[in-house]
């Protein structure tokens, strides 16, 4: 043995050779002209390596009836797109998701892991073979029709738009009247926007004042604008991100999130529209499924925005806007939703955190506005008291942005309009570890918000609107009117602040002062019941019942159904000693709501004076 192992290696290796070469002659493998190596890896084929990703990723938007414009549902399908699909699949074009990977994680991502991709290329580089017809997957199953069932309430479009054959995408407002008597939860919606080959994206809008009723021509048909605003003077913050793209699947609010909806209130259901090249008929349908759960836990909306920064010269190709907002709760954020239009490039938005660490809440890198879509977290992300987010958008008005729509590029400012641009991030939060003998903490996160916007920019009307209803609402009416006053010099023939001006001088006591502004929301607004209503109360108090009468009829005519209004007529009527008419609308009243105390009380007293007793 040791003899052996002191034999030079040149002479091991020669014997080895030398019996190496003996192997043809017994049938064996020349080394010394090898064949190629046979792969370990077996061939790939579409039933047992492609079609399960086409199932899950692919075709609940490529299959008949959905938004894609073509299947992806059989092998001939897909081998008819396989050098498509391989090249969009590679460039991250499709799935259409845009955010790159990250901590916090989005539930439902649709982003192909790397070896599924190179799955792809490799399918279709050894020929996109189909393979052995047993290890087909069955195809998925979709419900077809309404995803959750039949809704408990329907809502469809009372008029249909005819979307025009060319010209740019349409941008439309469709307005679904609920037929509902009282306060319904909702748990889910499921949005329905017509054909879905010519809608690109939808979200719906709660309008709890039927404010936006008059900016339609006719009764259901709806008006034209790719961004609306909601003005309200009640504190009732929007809630819940509603929004439909292709391949949407309806979301189930969490228990004890449910949507409230009162008598009153009208669903806007802004679309985008695109074009086909012939007029198409879009008419769309809402579903609503309820709860008999009243909310317990209530989210708001908050929005960072900068679009007064927005002056992008021709040629500049990275254009920086940024925005921050300092919490002044704790809140666990829910879902984020980003938007800027064609010019956008780069979209982040990150929080820093009281001791300096720092959490990326979302990062686009290549931001495509017609993939732009609501993302939910996972898992709520908790933003403590003193955190600060930070949103960051870069725009790219040049050349070599494929998607800018003007070529040359020109100049661009903020607008409604698809050529114009926005820096917009919608947050959904939910206050969380708050004390609630200390208020509502949305009220605390509202004026906060509402301050950095008058601080960031001093002509935001909706700033100072904002800032003075969270300051009347605590009380602070001298503070509150000076911010009503910063609002009417921006609008002076705003109805809505010469009115909230108006009620906070009647609620300090300065009548005389607080009469003009009412009366000039009344000339900009005759129909404008608030204002009727303010203005009765304002007259009762002077003693002028005539007026007052005049004033809450004169609101009656516009809402007939405020217990309010009823009952203030009714008592400015027995004051002038027409007990019958004062009757009956105290009566009325009450058939609204059996539980108005002022009504029972001079209702009571009205009886006594109209018997003697």
């Amino acid at each position: 043995m040791n003899s052996w192992l002191s034999v030079p290696v040149r002479l091991v290796w020669a014997v080895l050779i030398a019996a190496c070469a003996l192997l043809p002659a017994f049938g064996g493998r020349d080394l010394r002209h090898p064949e190629p190596a046979s792969s370990s890896q077996p061939q790939v084929t579409f039933n047992r390596d492609i079609a399960p990703i086409m199932f899950h990723s692919c075709a609940s938007c490529h299959r008949p009836g959905e938004a894609a414009p073509f299947s992806l549902l059989t092998y001939a399908d897909v081998k008819k797109h396989a050098q498509q699909i391989a090249e969009v699949t590679r460039t991250r074009n499709m799935p259409p998701w845009l955010p790159a990977p990250q901590d916090l994680k989005f539930a439902d991502e649709m982003r192909l892991p790397e070896s599924q991709i190179a799955l792809i290329q490799k399918w279709v580089e050894e020929g996109a073979a189909q393979g052995a017809a047993a290890d087909l997957p069955p195809q998925p199953k979709f419900v077809e029709g309404w995803q959750l069932g039949t809704p408990d309430l329907i809502l469809t479009a009372e008029k249909p738009l005819i979307l025009p054959p060319q010209g740019t995408d349409t941008y439309w407002n469709f307005v679904f009247r609920l037929p509902i008597q009282e306060t319904r939860w909702v748990r889910a919606v499921e949005i329905r926007p017509g054909d879905k080959r010519f809608v690109h994206h939808a979200n719906i809008l709660v309008d709890r004042s039927e404010s936006l009723r008059g900016r339609e021509v006719a009764p259901g048909a709806g008006f034209g604008g790719m961004e609306i605003r909601i003005e309200s003077q009640l504190f009732d913050p929007d809630s819940h991100l509603l929004f439909w793209k292709p391949g949407t699947v309806p979301y189930v609010e969490p228990e004890g999130m449910g949507l409230r909806l009162d008598k009153g209130t009208d669903l806007i259901l802004n679309t985008h529209l695109q074009p086909s090249g012939k007029p198409e008929v879009i008419q769309p349908s809402i579903g609503l499924y309820f709860t008999s759960k009243p909310a317990t836990k209530l989210p708001m909306l908050l929005q960072l925005e900068n679009d007064q920064k927005l002056d992008i010269p021709a040629g500049d190709k990275d254009f920086l806007i940024t925005d921050e907002f300092t919490l002044p709760v704790d809140v666990q954020l829910l879902a984020i939703y980003p938007h800027a239009h064609y010019l956008g490039k780069d979209i982040q938005a990150f929080a820093t955190l009281p001791g300096g660490a720092r959490k990326t809440l979302i990062h686009i890198s290549r931001w495509n506005l017609s993939w732009q879509a609501v993302y939910r977290y996972e898992d709520p992300v908790l933003l403590p008291k003193g955190s600060t987010v930070t949103l960051r958008y870069v725009y790219d008005n040049s050349e070599e942005n494929p998607l800018n729509p003007s070529h040359p590029p020109v100049r661009v400012k903020a607008g409604n309009r698809s050529s114009d641009e926005m820096c917009h991030l919608w947050l959904q939060v939910l206050p969380v570890n708050y004390d609630a003998a200390e208020g509502d903490p949305r009220m605390l996160l509202q004026e906060t918000l509402a301050r950095h916007t008058v601080e960031k920019n001093p002509a935001d009307f909706e700033g100072h609107y904002n800032l003075a209803a969270m300051l009347q609402a605590k009380g602070q009416l001298e503070n509150a009117m000076r911010e009503y006053d910063a609002a009417l010099r921006l609008r002076p023939d705003d109805a809505v602040v010469n009115n909230a001006l108006g009620a906070a001088l009647l609620a300090a006591g300065k009548a005389d002062e607080a009469a003009a502004y009412l009366k000039a929301a009344l000339k900009t607004r005759p129909d404008y019941f608030d204002a009727h209503y303010n203005l009765g109360n304002l007259l009762a108090s002077q003693n002028n019942f005539e007026g007052a009468s005049e004033q809450f009829s004169l609101a009656l005519e516009t809402q007939p159904d405020d217990a309010n209004a009823e009952a203030n007529l009714g008592s400015a009527l027995a004051e002038l000693g027409k007990f019958t008419e004062a009757k009956s609308h105290l009566e009325r009243a009450l058939t609204i709501d059996p539980n108005h105390s002022l009504a029972k009380e001079n209702l009571e007293e009205l009886r006594r004076a109209m018997t003697g007793r």
